[in-house]
Formats: structure tokens, C-alpha cells, sequence
């Protein structure tokens, strides 16, 4: 006789997909999959099958973020203490590029002479080979950006270069092409991990609050954040003409307990704390955009689209707002300068030590997480600290394109119909960022030679090797397949539960070979894992 239960006892027992999902955790399956179209071309068979989503936050999926996580470690650890230089020498182009390369260049001749005798017929025509051509060299492996068929008609807006008074010079050596660091002692090639901050917006607690909030400059803490990853280009850009050598970086962005962005970065190398220091000193970054330090425009008052001008208008007076080029005209002095704060951290690694393991652990110990998420609120003061902060950042602009220019009388660039005044999706006003609209992971491009897709490669072959060498098989893949979205609704895509589950059980055979493979290689004591010659 089954025993009863009451509705509350039968909601605390698990639901079917919470089990899958759980056990789709526990196996290092993605838990939330997308169904996609598989079509194999030769043998004509349609497939439904679960791809990872790939997302980075641990909120959304654990284990893709995890597998990302330590991903990055291997990168980081990979390229940190380098002993020699990666080899970025380009191949010498072929016959064949250079043949195309010409023929490119007598169209680019005969679409200039087709536009001076008003030919644009021909000029179109011209135009069709042209991207032919590209097409080709594209798919020969040219890489880099083509000369445009039309030269840009823009004027240059020319800034001045000279240094700020109120910034401290720096020496400018030769940067040589060196990007690994010295031997001392004949054998120790250290590198260092260093932490740079923003500087001081009022005092703060000990749980990042301020002490007096009115007091406390969210306007410059929000513009800073949003400005952060062009502050730290200009640090990476003055530290290599200081050393005088390509500093290579791989470097997380993390909030602190203030909720202002910081900088964790494995440096390769070793660079003394004086010379650091005096970087970040002597580092700054000029905004120069329009004057946005009063809104003008709010609540049922908002520009509005005139299909004539063209443009945005006052909703009073019906004038057109000044565009942004003509805005930029005005410009005298910058809108807002970037700085460091006195606070900075580094420290000589040795590679290969316990160390340096403990600090790539550190440096990507919150890259599961968004940045909101770093740190949650645990009070009320936290909380409104975070709400005045968002609330800044929801009325500071984040680029020339962006919508809350238009709160400033002054239209963004590229405005049209479609524009919303006082709205941008970009990730800048997004709770999620603070601010920080970048990328968390900056590394630098000569690194360790590879992308993020080379070093998942490179594990993949390790595993394929490793189970080719004890002689296992992996079943044999299509060679020639079409992948395609599935529409809303299509009844050959199996439920969730279903796609988890079949993750699994071929997760489960995945791991089930790897583990034989690795018993075999390692054999019994004494023995071999490959055969002897007679």
C-alpha cells in the first residue's frame, strides 16, 4: 500500500529534471544544451543533437563555465613563464595570392577610371569582380582588412599630444621585439603578478560602503569604470616604451568591495616595483567627448525624431539637436580623465613553483562568476551603495553610438528613427558589469602564440593520441556535415530531459575509454605500454 503524502511532502520530492540536470552536473555535462541540426552529407541522416551553450558564469551553467575556467588556467600557465620567443613569423605569400594580388590592383585602377567618366555600370561591374577576388584571397588565408574600392572623404579631428602638466614624464626606449624577460643568476627567469586599482572616490569602510555616500563621486567612479579598459591600453602602452620590450600579459578584471574595477594581471618577465609604480603614476586617459555633466532632457521631455530634418529635435521648440560631429567641434578640454590610484601590487614569480600555481588559481578564481557576483550584498548599506551606483551608470553614455547622448541634447552618432532617447543595451548599463562593458580576460596577442580554439584543440589531440596509442578507436565521425538552427516548435526535437541524458551517456563512454587509455599506458610495474622489438 503506497503511503500517502501531502501536497507539501510531494513538492520536496525531485523533479524528473532536476535529476537529469543534476546528474548532467555531477558528469561535466552542459545543463542547459541547445538542440541543433545535424545533417550528415554523405549519408544524407538528420541528427538532433545537444550542443554546450558555452556560457562563462556559473549561474547559468556550472559546468560550461568551469570547463572555460580551467581552460584560461592552462592559457595562463602556458604562456606565463615562457623560456623562449614565439615564433609569429608570417609565411611568404604565394605565387598564387601575388598573381591575385595584382589583378586586384588593375580593377582598383579601372573602378577609379569608371568613376571619372561617370561609368556606373561599368563601375558596378568592376565592383562584383573586386569581391570575387577578396572572396578568393579570404579563402587562401589572406588575413588582415583589404584596401575599400572608395577612399574616405573624413576629416581628421586632431588632438593635441602633448603630456598633461599635471603628469609626471616617463622614459621612451626602443621597444625591441623581446617578450620573454632575463635570466639572473644564469638559471632564474622569474615573471610578475601585479594589481592595479582605480583611484579614491571618498573614504570607505571596511565592507566597501562609503562612510558618507552624499559625498562620494559616483560620477567619476561610474566613468571610470566605463573608460577602464581604454585606461589599462594606455598603461600596457607606456610600460613597454618604459622597459623597452613587448610586455606580454594575461589579466582578469575583478570588482572590489567597492564595486570599482580592478586589474589582476600574470606578467612575463620581471619589472621592478619602482618602474611600475612610476607607469601607473604617469598613466592617464583623456575622454574627449562633449560636455555631459548636466541632463537636460528627462521624463515625458525627450527628443523626438523629425522625418524631415532627419534627425532629433527638441520636443519644444522643434530645432534639430546638434549632431555629434558638430558637438565634437565644441570640444575645448577633455569630458573626463582616467586615472590610477596610489595602490599598486606586484610581486616575482618563478615558474614551475607551488607559487605560481596558487596565483593562477587566484587569477581566475572569479571568472565563473559576473561581476555583480563577485561580491553580494549582505546589507541594507551594501545594497543602496550598488543601487547609486547603477543609477549612475544608467545615465552615463558609453560611447559616441549610444542612446543617452540624447539626454545631454546631443545626438549620438549614427542616430536614426529606431534610436531610443535615454536607452542602450550595451553591457556598460547592465547591473551585471558595473560598468565594465569589456571583456573580463585580456591577454595580449604574443602570449603564448595560440588563441583560446588552439589550446581546446590541443587538449582534444592529447585525448584522441592518448587513446590512439593504446589502440582504442573513436567511433568514426562525419567528414562532411551541415549544422542548422531548429525552428520554435519542430516536433523532432526531443525534450530537454532527453538531450541531457543522451550527453550523458555518451560523456560516460567518453570518460570510460579515457580511463582505460590511461591504465593502459601506464601498465602493469616493470612493463611497457608499447610493444618491445624482438
Amino acid at each position: 500500500m503506497t503511503e500517502y503524502l501531502n501536497r507539501s511532502e510531494r513538492m520536496k520530492q525531485p523533479a524528473a529534471l532536476d535529476i537529469a540536470r543534476a546528474v548532467a552536473e555531477e558528469h561535466g555535462v552542459c545543463v542547459r544544451p541547445l538542440a541543433k541540426e545535424r545533417i550528415d552529407l554523405d549519408t544524407g541522416r538528420v541528427d538532433i543533437v545537444p550542443v554546450p551553450c558555452g556560457s562563462t558564469v556559473a549561474s547559468v551553467c556550472p559546468t560550461c563555465a568551469e570547463k572555460n575556467r580551467r581552460l584560461r588556467m592552462a592559457q595562463c600557465r602556458e604562456g606565463w613563464h615562457l623560456t623562449s620567443e614565439p615564433d609569429f613569423t608570417p609565411n611568404a605569400p604565394s605565387n598564387e595570392e601575388r598573381e591575385l594580388t595584382e589583378y586586384r590592383a588593375d580593377l582598383v585602377k579601372a573602378f577609379r577610371l569608371a568613376l571619372d567618366e561617370g561609368d556606373e555600370v561599368g563601375a558596378e561591374e568592376v565592383r562584383e569582380e573586386v569581391a570575387e577576388v577578396d572572396e578568393e584571397l579570404r579563402q587562401l588565408g589572406v588575413r588582415g582588412s583589404l584596401p575599400s574600392l572608395e577612399v574616405p572623404l573624413k576629416a581628421m579631428r586632431k588632438r593635441s599630444t602633448r603630456r598633461r602638466q599635471d603628469a609626471p614624464n616617463l622614459p621612451r626606449r626602443p621597444v625591441s621585439k623581446r617578450t620573454v624577460g632575463k635570466v639572473f643568476g644564469g638559471k632564474y627567469q622569474p615573471s610578475t603578478f601585479l594589481t592595479l586599482t582605480l583611484d579614491s572616490y571618498g573614504k570607505v569602510r571596511s565592507d566597501g560602503t562609503p562612510v558618507d555616500p552624499s559625498q562620494y563621486d559616483y560620477r567619476r567612479a561610474a566613468r571610470d569604470a566605463v573608460h577602464f579598459a581604454a585606461l589599462l591600453d594606455r598603461f600596457v602602452e607606456n610600460l613597454r616604451r618604459c622597459v623597452g620590450w613587448e610586455v606580454q600579459y594575461f589579466s582578469a578584471v575583478e570588482p572590489q568591495r567597492r564595486l570599482a574595477p580592478h586589474w589582476h594581471a600574470a606578467v612575463r618577465g620581471s619589472i621592478s616595483r619602482a618602474e611600475l609604480r612610476a607607469v601607473a603614476e604617469a598613466t592617464y586617459h583623456q575622454v574627449w567627448w562633449p560636455v555631459h555633466d548636466e541632463i537636460k532632457y528627462s521624463g515625458d521631455n525627450l527628443p523626438v525624431w523629425d522625418v524631415r530634418a532627419k534627425g532629433f529635435v527638441d520636443p519644444q521648440t522643434r530645432r534639430a539637436l546638434p549632431t555629434w560631429e558638430e558637438a565634437l567641434d565644441e570640444v575645448e578640454r577633455p569630458a573626463h580623465v582616467a586615472r590610477f590610484g596610489v595602490q599598486v601590487h606586484s610581486k616575482g614569480i618563478l615558474g614551475g613553483t607551488e607559487e605560481a600555481g596558487r596565483h593562477i588559481g587566484y587569477l581566475t578564481k572569479y571568472l565563473t562568476k559576473s561581476i555583480n557576483e563577485c561580491f553580494e550584498a549582505q546589507t541594507a548599506r551594501q545594497e543602496d551603495h550598488a543601487e547609486r551606483l547603477c543609477a549612475e551608470l544608467a545615465v552615463t553614455p558609453c560611447s559616441p553610438q549610444c542612446g543617452l547622448w540624447l539626454l545631454y541634447g546631443v545626438q549620438p552618432r549614427g542616430a536614426r528613427l529606431s534610436t531610443v532617447p535615454g536607452k542602450c543595451k550595451e553591457k556598460a548599463h547592465k547591473r551585471t558589469t558595473l560598468g565594465v562593458a569589456g571583456r573580463r580576460v585580456l591577454v595580449s596577442r604574443k602570449w603564448s602564440g595560440k588563441s583560446l580554439a588552439d589550446h581546446k584543440h590541443d587538449r582534444k589531440a592529447f585525448v584522441r593520441q592518448l587513446l590512439a596509442d593504446v589502440g582504442i578507436k573513436p567511433d568514426d565521425q562525419p567528414q562532411r556535415l551541415v549544422w542548422n538552427n531548429v525552428q520554435p516548435g519542430d516536433p523532432n526535437v526531443p525534450p530537454r530531459a532527453h538531450l541531457l541524458l543522451s550527453a550523458v551517456a555518451e560523456r560516460r563512454r567518453w570518460k570510460a575509454e579515457y580511463t582505460a587509455a590511461l591504465l593502459a599506458s601506464a601498465g602493469p610495474p616493470g612493463s611497457s605500454a608499447t610493444p618491445q622489438a624482438a
